[in-house]
């Protein structure tokens, strides 16, 4: 990745200090060969493969007609029809049938060569970098016009895909479909995008992609964490973590008088309740922990494979795909768990999170407890040797 202040062709020749303060949730940019050479990260027998597996998210949405094959049945299909996987390759349709599209959520999990593309993105925080999908379709495959709550990178692998975009003027859904697609969909905006090419769209942006002939397209989506599940989560993170007190501060009421309303709830307790909560509160440290862990848990398919290779000396390590790590002032934060770290350790552990590997030459100079850590997320799987 080049420096940040430095003309970068992914982003269309300036810098992603330039990016990130005139495009980023602001406004689309349409790139030309950001990519140049590019190539799918998948091949397609694979990426079919793929969206067969448990452990897989993926989807299979088909306009205009039921599946063909095995998996056509004898029902009338609706204009729109959507599948979630596990999907066999027996429910896939032929591929000259056209309008169908098949999307395979975090690819970067399980294809290598989807993960190092994703890493290109890394100039966002890795609290906000969600995942690469691809979307392969059929001649005039796509998902009908919609828009997303989150920034995405459409970019174009294989193929030709035309797309219309346009600032959202009417956010009616088409309704009784089993996708979301925009009633009143008018686009300003259209372009062709050749494999190679690149769009950014802000959040809520109108967008419609349809298949010109076979088609394959990387779509890079961020995290957008909302008020409310956010405070759920966090708050639940941080009432598991809560120690009791030694002794226990138990609720007391010696000025309690006999009372002939015995279903009112006294407003004594009321506001013990208040002061116990806002305690809990008051600890911005245990507050930042929760929110660590939060954002680096896995998503729920991700499970990890457990090694039987101890952590040989003189070698590097280099992080799971699956492995989310993150870290702030006081905490580093790995697949949902959080650790308290200063000095020495807590350098090396950030520049693990940073760079997603260690040298050799790393590894053999940290302390006992930290070379104890990293042999155990070996164990765990988190963690792989890297000669």
């Amino acid at each position: 990745m080049p420096e940040l202040d430095q003309p970068w062709p992914l982003l269309g020749g300036m810098s992603a200090q330039t990016f990130m303060r005139k495009y980023w949730q602001k406004k689309p940019l349409l790139i030309r060969q950001a990519i140049p050479n590019v190539r799918p990260p998948i091949a397609r027998p694979d990426l079919f493969e793929l969206a067969g597996r448990d452990d897989v998210e993926s989807r299979l949405i088909v306009q205009g007609g039921a599946i063909t094959g095995k998996a056509a049945g004898k029902k009338a299909a609706p204009a729109w029809a959507l599948h979630h996987g596990p999907i066999a390759r027996t429910r896939i349709p032929k591929l000259n049938q056209p309008r169908w599209t098949l999307l395979v959520q975090g690819l970067d999990l399980h294809v290598p060569a989807a993960h190092d593309l994703l890493k290109q993105f890394r100039f966002v925080p890795d609290a906000r970098l969600d995942d690469l999908m691809i979307s392969y379709a059929s001649d005039g495959g796509g998902v009908g016009p919609h828009y997303d709550s989150y920034d995405v990178f459409l970019l174009q692998v294989h193929g030709q895909r035309r797309w219309r975009i346009g600032p959202i003027k009417d956010a009616t859904l088409l309704p009784d479909m089993p996708v979301k697609i925009l009633a009143n969909f008018e686009p300003e905006e259209e372009y062709v995008l050749e494999p190679g090419d690149m769009l950014y769209l802000p959040p809520r942006w109108a967008h419609d992609g349809i298949a010109q002939g076979e088609c394959m397209t990387c779509s890079v989506g961020f995290r957008v964490p909302e008020t409310t599940e956010l405070a759920r989560e966090v708050l639940t993170r941080l009432t598991e973590a809560l120690e009791p007190d030694d002794p226990p501060k138990l609720y007391k009421d010696p000025k309690q008088v006999a009372t002939s309303e015995p279903g009112r709830i006294p407003a004594e307790l009321q506001q013990f309740a208040l002061d116990a909560i806002t305690r809990a509160l008051k600890d911005p440290v245990a507050l930042q922990t929760a929110l660590g862990e939060m954002l680096s848990e896995p998503k729920p398919r991700v499970w990890f494979d457990i090694s039987d290779e101890p952590l040989a000396d003189g070698v590097g390590v280099v992080l799971d795909a699956k492995t989310r790590m993150m870290y702030d002032d006081h905490c580093i934060y790995a697949n949902g768990e959080s650790w308290r770290a200063a000095g020495a350790d807590a350098r090396v552990l950030r520049e693990l999170a940073d760079r997603r590997r260690l040298s050799a030459a790393a590894v053999a100079k940290v302390s006992p407890a930290l070379r104890s850590l990293l042999d155990q997320w070996v164990d765990d799987g988190w963690l792989h040797p890297a000669p």
